[in-house]
């Protein structure tokens, strides 16, 4: 292994043991990093990273096992090599047991501190092959298995394990739902990256002037309500990958601080006045044409262009026929477990409306509507329990194009988009009825078989206006007991 560069930190009060280690590990191209106290060893570890602790067992003012419980805890791989003045063998097996790697005998001799820290970082680099081989392994089939099984997917995973080994940006592009933030997971795990965080940030869902904050930081009295230092998402990933979903909603002003971060690889929290590093890669996913924005001003160029150093496209459900059943099953089987239920599968005239339907929501429009399904179902799901005789809007219309409300909508001379958009809210509105008719108007636990918080539920019922058995909107529990489980459910929601 290459161990050059290397960090190894030195925890101990002796400045002078500090020293003899330093003239023993800089000529072989390691870098001591030097802590005195417990607290300074643990924020080094946090800044530094270090691959090897060599701490003194036991000094007047430092306890090398609870500097060791503390460094267990931030990173329960780091090495550690206890300094002790007594290594008797009762002491040794205490220290090993509590999971030092090994450790020196005072006085520390030249030779042995290089034997035993060039095999701790031997171990380490071997530890981190396995996991990373390992990671490597799940992620392409954690992405297969998510995805499904067509040569649109394989020819996915083919890119993401080519681009996934560099420290390329990536731009991610496809439709909402079609499964960005998978291949933003995917490429993190087969990343060197894997075993540092993987922080995501939503640029549409956070308001304008708090997403700075979230981004960079800022200190203690930076602005009103800034109580305490507050650490952003940059420094949070540091070492590891930081996925910016939606990036089109990033406002301008951001845009500007972005592209200063990504050129310089510094970051300055709000109402701070120094510059922090931070090593990260940055993973960014849209479902516009980014390109296509900056030529009407509302995305930067100069921004798209560090974030294009390559691009995956997610192509749409739509396009891949053959993982929609693929995936339909796996939601039947999922949602089976979840309400201990065993729905068989699909009736043909089922199959056929499933593959018929152009999924404008793509994979999670089609959850929803087979978690549904399953809710309804007893047996087999047919054409009822997906909503094409549900009164209102047809949630699985046999062909789509030819549903009188989308012949209005393109006589109209509507974009697509918004015809799509349209649709996506008519099948929101119909699938959160059908949930809220089968829970008996329980929102809380219509929340919790949905998979979306109650804030979510409960405004959309207020945007649809839908009502349940007849009763106003926001009316939805029959009974005072109704209405005491609802509660009892959004607490453990």
């Amino acid at each position: 292994m290459n161990s050059v560069g290397s960090k190894i930190l030195v925890v101990d009060d002796d400045k002078d043991i500090c020293a003899l280690l330093e003239t023993y590990l800089v000529p072989e191209g390691l870098v001591p990093v030097v802590a005195q106290t417990r607290e300074a060893a643990l924020e080094k570890i946090k800044a530094e990273h270090p691959d090897v602790l060599i701490v003194d067992i036991k000094r007047p003012d430092l306890d090398g096992m609870e500097v060791m419980k503390g460094a267990k805890a931030l990173d329960e791989d780091l090495p550690v090599i206890l300094i002790t003045g007594h290594p008797e063998v009762r002491g040794a097996v205490a220290a090993m047991r509590a999971g030092a790697h090994d450790y020196l005998a005072k006085p520390v001799r030249h030779h042995e501190v290089l034997r035993i820290v060039f095999r701790a970082l031997n171990e380490r680099s071997l530890k981190r092959q396995v996991r990373l081989l390992s990671s490597q392994l799940q992620s392409e089939s954690s992405l297969r298995e998510l995805m499904g099984p067509s040569d649109a997917v394989r020819q996915l995973i083919a890119e993401v394990t080519r681009v996934a080994k560099t420290n390329f940006s990536v731009l991610i592009l496809g439709e909402t739902g079609s499964g960005k933030e998978l291949v933003a997971h995917a490429i993190h795990q087969l990343s060197p990256r894997c075993e540092s965080a993987f922080m995501a940030v939503d640029c549409g869902a956070i308001p304008e002037p708090l997403l700075e904050s979230e981004l960079f930081g800022h200190e203690k009295g930076a602005y009103t309500g800034a109580d305490r230092q507050g650490i952003g998402k940059f420094e949070l990933a540091r070492g590891g990958t930081l996925f910016l979903d939606e990036i089109s909603n990033l406002p301008l002003g951001s845009q500007a601080k972005l592209l200063r971060v990504l050129q310089e690889r510094k970051i300055h929290r709000i109402g701070g006045s120094h510059p922090i590093s931070v090593d990260v890669r940055v993973l960014a996913a849209s479902n516009q044409d980014l390109n296509r924005l900056g030529e009407t001003g509302s995305f930067r160029h100069d921004v798209y262009f560090r974030l294009n150093e390559f691009t995956i496209r997610v192509p749409p459900l739509r396009k891949r026929q053959e993982d929609i059943l693929f995936l339909a099953k796996r939601f039947v089987d999922l949602t089976n477990l979840e309400l201990q239920k065993s729905v068989k599968g699909f009736s043909e005239p089922a199959v056929e409306a499933v593959l018929a339907y152009p999924w404008p929501g793509n994979a999670r429009q089609l959850r929803s509507v087979i978690r549904r399904a399953v809710l309804l179902a007893d047996d087999i799901i047919t054409e009822r329990h997906l909503g094409m005789d549900c009164e209102g809007p047809e949630i699985m219309p046999s062909n789509w194009a030819e549903d009188p409300e989308t012949q209005g909508e393109l006589e109209t001379g509507l974009p697509l988009r918004e015809i799509t958009h349209r649709k996506v809210i008519a099948v929101e509105r119909e699938v959160l009825t059908q949930v809220l008719r089968a829970t008996g108007g329980n929102k809380a636990k219509a929340a919790r078989l949905l998979q979306i918080d109650y804030k979510t539920i409960h405004s959309k019922i207020r945007q649809y206006g839908i009502s349940v058995n007849g009763k106003e909107r926001g009316t939805l529990w029959e009974t005072k007991e109704e209405a005491e489980s609802g509660t009892e459910g959004l607490k453990a929601a």
